[in-house]
């Protein structure tokens, strides 16, 4: 219903997954209010996380800033009609692997 309304601020998401926020957020309006941020938030959430994998936030409000680390192809934000809403996977907070940042080569100055 609202899809066609929705306006893509910022994001570095897949076009099928840009396709499933939208989807997700207009079905969340379907079940809740406008005035019930909390809870589209929390709806868009739990659904990303079940179709895309744990760890994602969900943002939904009227006038909000943000900055946020996110992985890569995993942020988008934009509105629909009143609402703005960001969606980001956020880091998992597991320690990175041994070779997955390796340490940068340091010059001796003699």
């Amino acid at each position: 219903m609202l899809e066609g309304k929705a306006v893509i601020g910022e994001t570095d998401m897949l076009e099928t997954m840009q396709q499933d926020a939208l989807h997700i957020a207009a079905k969340a309006l379907d079940f809740f209010d406008v005035n019930e941020a909390t809870e589209i938030a929390r709806f868009i959430k739990k659904e990303f996380d079940s179709q895309h994998g744990s760890g994602w936030q969900c943002i939904v409000g009227t006038n909000f800033g943000s900055f946020v680390t996110h992985c890569y192809g995993c942020f988008i934000y934009f509105c629909i009609g009143s609402l703005t809403i960001l969606l980001f996977k956020g880091l998992s907070g597991q320690e990175p692997e041994a070779d997955e940042f390796p340490a940068l080569e340091s010059e001796t100055i003699a």
